[in-house]
Formats: C-alpha cells, structure tokens, sequence
C-alpha cells in the first residue's frame, strides 16, 4: 500500500512539474513590435505572467484540451521596416557599434540608431548623463529569455531595450 501511494504522490508531482516547465512568459511569446504595441508597464508584465502561470499550473489539462488560438502579429504600416529575426536565449552574442549622433541620456522611448544599420529602444531604465557624448561606441548585451541591455560605459546602469530593425 504504501509503495501505491508513494508511486501516486511521484506521478501527481511529476504531471506538476510538467505543466510548470512548460509555462512561457508573454515576452517570449509576442515579438518586440508586439510588445511595444501592448504598451504593459513591468509591474504589469508581471503580473500578467504570474496569473498565467498560476492558472496554467492549475488547469493543465484544460489548456492542453483547448489551446490558446494563435493571435497573428498585427501588420505594420508599409513605411515601417518589419523588425528583424531575434533569438531567444544567448546564442547569439554582443553587438558593438557606434551610435549615430550625440547621446544625452536616455529613458524609456529613446531609439538608438547604430552605425551599423540597427536601431534599439530603450523599454526600461533612464539616465541623464552629465556631458554629452558625440558618437559613443557602445554594446548591446544579451540576457536571459531574450532581454538585451544596452551600455554606454560599463561604469553606468545599462538601458533594457528591444530591437526595432
């Protein structure tokens, strides 16, 4: 009896830990345009993932039953260049370029156009630096489940920001 009910207890916790595993934050789901379009604050952004991981953990069946429909990316208008391909995770490495024009500071908003043809905006951190820089080389660093932080010197907080082009 007692191996039966410890044999339970591992299958119960084992289909738990399933449906854990295979929970997906909402910025893994939707692309960076998409993001930008929702417009969630990280507070909310979190939030939102909390009760979407609470009840995916306590309806896995139902979820598998029915999955979410697939919402297709809004269209963007044709004068806007789609956003690039982006890899979730850190295969792919630090960008190191120069910033076309001055840099002041920057907050959330703010869009870093780089010598080599990218563009960045910045979704959360500001800072107002005290001078002015003409032209910084500066890199684009990648972090856990697809987040990049930008640097301007490695003395300062970094920018989290998401590719546009």
């Amino acid at each position: 009896m007692r191996w039966f009910l410890l044999s339970a207890l591992l299958v119960a916790s084992s289909f738990a830990a399933t449906a854990q595993d295979r929970f997906v934050p909402v910025e893994q789901r939707l692309n960076a345009a998409q993001l930008a379009e929702v417009g969630l604050s990280p507070a909310q952004l979190q939030a939102l993932n909390r009760v979407l991981h609470e009840a995916e953990s306590a309806a896995p069946a139902a979820l598998a039953a029915h999955p979410a429909p697939a919402v297709p990316a809004a269209p963007l208008p044709a004068n806007v260049p789609a956003p690039a391909a982006m890899h979730l995770g850190l295969e792919e490495g630090p960008v190191t370029a120069r910033v076309v024009g001055d840099v002041a500071g920057w907050e959330p908003g703010t869009v870093f156009t780089l010598d080599n043809g990218q563009q960045w905006q910045v979704m959360k951190g500001q800072m107002k630096l005290r001078t002015t820089l003409q032209a910084p080389q500066i890199e684009v660093i990648p972090g856990i489940a697809g987040r990049w932080f930008l640097q301007v010197d490695e003395d300062l907080p970094k920018a989290r920001v998401f590719r546009l082009r």
